[in-house]
């Protein structure tokens, strides 16, 4: 979802801060100033567009699929209140889950309604209060304030939006522990939905998988074969946008079928031996777009995949005894930072 298709219809805030014992609900809609509007727009588009978001669905039984599908203008601040209050309750009985605000917020995109509950967690910094002094005089102190909002720029650790046509639910959030465990309890507890892994994490485990797989049978020390594994990902995310698990075995590991059988096996157990990974985000695919090396003698390289595999830029050179060598082709100009 991009900002500039959202349209804010309304929205409330709650205090949501365990250490009062008590939620602070608001009976009132906020003013959706431009302001206000673009901070929120700002934060959706965040977590919507990242390749953390699930996409998942509320069981049968959840109370906040019941509240939301109940929701119409005449109510939005009593529903947003029980909604406020159905958290705080699972906040209160699990200390390690942080305090924070809740955003209740209404807005249209691409012609679709959504329900958006936005969980404002406190972040604490220094900031002025101005004071009058006994004497008349003005006075400027620092204070330190324990109940700021997450920037614009930060991804939301929980949020949700969820599409008051269909209930289909995006989702971001983040483990804590719960009597003992750590747990997803913003989507298991909270919402009450079935959460499947996110793109980002389908690519963890896949290239994961990856490299547990040649580590057994090549080592950790093999740094060419390591970067083979990297070459053959870019490829396959630089050809088709994705990442098709049955093509990359074949890529990453061509002349050995038990190590392409070992790889689906591990995939198995998440059920990603067939899958095909869609990232959309720039930053999960990062790492995949350089070479970073280390030398022995604390070189450091970094290559830009593009020339990694150009034989006229970059080319390792196996020496007679065993050392290796990377020539670097055709500089045009060096500069030094």
């Amino acid at each position: 979802m991009l900002k500039d298709d959202m349209i804010m219809k309304t929205g409330i805030v709650h205090i949501l801060d365990s250490s009062v014992g008590m939620p602070v609900l608001s009976d009132c809609e906020m003013e959706m100033g431009s302001d206000l509007s673009d901070f929120l727009k700002s934060h959706i588009e965040k977590f919507t567009e990242s390749d953390e978001v699930k996409q998942c669905r509320f069981s049968d039984t959840s109370r906040v699929m019941e509240l939301v599908q109940g929701c119409t203008p005449e109510n939005f601040v009593q529903t947003s209140q029980e909604i406020a209050d159905s958290l705080f309750a699972i906040m209160n009985a699990n200390i390690e889950i942080p305090a924070g605000d809740l955003a209740v917020v209404v807005f249209g995109c691409s012609g679709t309604d959504y329900l958006g509950i936005l969980k404002l967690n406190y972040r604490t910094s220094y900031t002025h209060m101005t004071s009058t002094e006994e004497n008349g005089k003005n006075g400027n102190a620092i204070i330190l304030q324990r109940a700021l909002w997450p920037g614009q720029g930060q991804r939301l650790a929980e949020a949700c939006v969820i599409s008051l046509e269909n209930g289909d639910i995006l989702l971001t959030e983040k483990k804590y522990p719960i009597n003992g465990e750590k747990r997803l309890y913003f989507s298991e507890l909270f919402l009450e939905c079935h959460a499947p892994l996110s793109q980002k994490a389908r690519m963890d485990i896949v290239t994961k998988a990856v490299e547990q797989v040649n580590r057994k049978y090549y080592g950790d020390d093999d740094a060419e074969r390591k970067m083979e594994i990297k070459s053959a990902i870019y490829q396959e995310l630089e050809e088709t946008g994705s990442l098709a698990v049955e093509s990359v075995k074949e890529k990453v590991f061509p002349d050995s079928p038990e190590m392409q059988e070992e790889l689906t096996e591990k995939l198995e157990k998440y059920n990603l031996a067939d899958a095909v990974v869609e990232p959309k985000s720039e930053k999960t695919v990062k790492k995949f777009q350089k070479q970073h090396l280390t030398t022995d003698t604390g070189i450091e390289i970094t290559i830009p995949m593009e020339d990694y595999q150009n034989p006229d830029r970059v080319e390792f050179l196996t020496n007679a005894d065993g050392t290796v060598s990377v020539l670097i082709k055709n500089i045009g100009r060096l500069t030094s930072k």
